[in-house]
């Protein structure tokens, strides 16, 4: 049995440069997969160059919802804070690169509705393209990998609507009773490496059914603590923590997160 990361970043600049040691550290932690989500089509291209360099990075083909709209914000006068000034298509053209290569996605992510960065002006621009990738996941039956802030309760409603029910929530920031009407309509919700000092994604631990949770680290952030970044290695310290919390062994932590794994992604870790 092993651990997963369902949601990284490691095409990020402070992960990139060290890939080797940090999917060598997440191996020696008993990772065996590590799902490496895109953000527009040059990152994707180089999601998949990582995994075609690493048997455990799983490449995640998607677009960034704030990516999504970027040009548009600018045109606005809306900056936006960016890890890199990597030119962003149009949306038309990123669409269609994840359409054309979802055949050798291991799921469609990361992609959503944000609603913390884009102003309300923009909000029907990024629904009808997250509509449009939805549609590539559901027609390639790919899972489905969703970022929402400050809009979840509508990512919610357009999911429910277009019928995609094989669907991660990374890093679920809304309120823990939506969190559970998502768990009872069949998601699943991801809880990353900050937990321990978290107090919503303690709750979601201790309260969601297990049967509907997730790990990862969206490394490099939201690690067990704010000095250093965050890496794949660290799922297995909120494995951990989901024994304590859970008072059970830590392999019957760890045998609960391979079905739930198995069961959205239709593969073992």
């Amino acid at each position: 049995m092993g651990w997963f990361d369902v949601h990284a970043h490691l095409t990020h600049p402070r992960v990139s440069p060290h890939l080797d040691a940090v999917v060598a550290r997440a191996r020696a932690a008993g990772v065996t997969s590590i799902l490496s989500n895109g953000l527009n089509p040059t990152d994707n291209a180089a999601v998949r160059a990582a995994a075609r360099a690493h048997s455990i990075v799983r490449p995640c083909f998607g677009f960034y919802p704030v990516d999504a709209v970027l040009k548009e914000m600018h045109d606005l006068g809306v900056d936006v804070p960016r890890d890199d000034d990597t030119p962003i298509p149009t949306a038309e053209a990123a669409i269609t690169w994840v359409r054309d290569h979802v055949d050798e996605a291991f799921a469609v992510g990361e992609i959503g509705l944000d609603g913390y960065w884009v102003p309300e002006a923009l909000w029907a621009r990024q629904e009808d393209i997250f509509r449009a990738l939805v549609r590539i996941a559901l027609d390639a039956d790919k899972a489905i990998i969703i970022h929402t802030r400050k809009r979840e309760r509508r990512a919610f409603e357009v999911l429910v609507e277009l019928g995609a029910r094989r669907v991660v929530w990374h890093c679920f920031g809304g309120k823990v009773k939506l969190a559970r009407q998502i768990a009872a309509h069949g998601h699943w919700l991801s809880i990353p490496a900050n937990a321990r000092r978290h107090q919503a994604f303690t709750r979601m631990l201790e309260t969601l059914p297990r049967d509907r949770l997730l790990l990862e680290t969206d490394t490099p952030y939201l690690g067990p603590d704010r000095e250093h970044d965050n890496e794949p290695a660290n799922v297995a310290l909120t494995g951990q923590y989901a024994a304590e919390l859970w008072s059970v062994p830590i392999d019957d932590v760890r045998a609960q997160f391979e079905d739930n794994y198995e069961a959205v992604f239709r593969a073992r870790p």
